[in-house]
């Protein structure tokens, strides 16, 4: 895997590392960030790495505060710290009473907000930063990433292994990932919102349909996507809300973060496959979404559509400046009315379209297709 790290991932976790007393990567299991954090603190002379999930790491830990304390100089790396929640009000102290920079280097496979009290024990003394899969910067092959995903060891394997490879992950994900963060929902229940969430990925959420196919109530449906989603599975995106004259809709769209996931999910084993299914669209739209809000980590995304059906896939903001995509699985991308209409009502400072093509091509006067990887590299 380690030709495929993203050297500014390094250089933004030891600048974090520098200047926080813990920093926190957080990420979906099997997406690299033990190898990264194991790489990373080879270089502090002084460091110790434990994995939460080893019995003998862990039993290191029956008593926190005197193993912290036998090693307060030192860079200490805890991982998989989900297993271990109660350890964040130790840390605290902890940290307070080292009074410096580097102190801790914690690893996690849910969401600060799944990761309880740790927002609340460690707030101003912590740095979180996301690991994702494998972006299409990080790979030469945009078809296969596509196709099996970011996972550093689905892409890196063939065709039918990587499939193998996913298989597993989904059942290691619900048979135990699951359950050891406390959640007690049955694996087949999981299981089978998960596929229907897969063939749901791109569309708008409905909640209510969710929990009358699955015969259970929506707050139920609501605790299921917090789990996907904090777990970084899933991604809500949120409608455009700001003031306009026209009526938006107001529910968000769903997305299954990595594309290998979705067709493990739909029995997609290869590119023919995907190329004839109907998913194929949500899923190319999912997979550049996921590049481009890493490409433009600190802009504010949301979608565009209208109650007439006038749409935009990806708008992002930051401050006054505001971009737009609209995304397109054809290598022949076609633009309809409703995408210049709402263009003029969103009158962005810059508009793409991403597509199935090779290179770049003017579209018009103001807009250009690209490639997804020409333009993450030149844009």
């Amino acid at each position: 895997m380690h030709g495929y790290i993203n050297r500014q991932k390094e250089l933004t976790i030891r600048n974090h590392i520098d200047s926080f007393p813990c920093v926190a990567l957080l990420g979906a299991r099997q997406v690299g960030k033990s190898t990264l954090a194991k790489k990373l603190i080879s270089t502090y002379p002084d460091s110790i790495y434990l994995d939460l999930e080893d019995p003998r790491d862990l039993s290191k830990l029956q008593s926190p505060v005197d193993f912290l304390e036998a090693n307060k100089d030192k860079l200490i790396c805890l991982d998989e710290i989900q297993r271990l929640p109660e350890v964040f009000p130790i840390l605290r102290g902890y940290l307070d009473r080292g009074n410096r920079n580097g102190q801790l280097l914690v690893l996690g496979s849910a969401s600060k907000d799944l990761i309880q009290q740790s927002s609340e024990s460690l707030a101003g003394r912590i740095s979180y930063i996301e690991i994702s899969p494998f972006s299409a910067l990080e790979v030469g092959d945009i078809q296969k990433l596509w196709l099996q995903g970011g996972y550093p060891s689905s892409y890196q394997l063939g065709e039918s292994m990587s499939f193998e490879w996913r298989t597993n992950y989904i059942r290691t994900f619900l048979e135990r990932d699951i359950p050891n963060l406390g959640i007690n929902i049955p694996a087949n229940t999981l299981s089978r919102f998960w596929k229907m969430i897969a063939h749901l990925n791109a569309s708008i959420l409905n909640v209510s349909k969710l929990a009358a196919s699955m015969g259970v109530s929506s707050p139920t449906v609501k605790s299921y996507l917090d789990i996907l989603e904090g777990t970084f599975i899933t991604r809500q995106l949120q409608p455009y809300f700001k003031n306009t004259k026209k009526r938006l809709i107001k529910s968000p769209k769903i997305y299954i973060r990595d594309s290998g996931l979705v067709h493990c999910l739909l029995g997609i084993t290869s590119f023919n496959d995907l190329l004839g299914h109907p998913a194929i669209g949500g899923s190319y739209e999912a997979m550049v979404i996921e590049n481009l809000l890493q490409k433009y980590p600190h802009y504010e995304p949301s979608f565009y559509r209208t109650s007439n059906g006038a749409e935009i896939d990806l708008v992002l903001e930051k401050g006054t400046s505001s971009i737009v995509f609209e995304i397109k699985s054809s290598s022949t991308p076609i633009l309809s009315k409703g995408f210049y209409t709402s263009l003029k009502d969103l009158n962005p400072d810059e508009a793409y379209v991403i597509a199935q093509i090779d290179g770049t091509y003017p579209i018009n006067s103001d807009i250009s297709a690209y490639s997804l990887d020409v333009f993450l590299k030149n844009k």
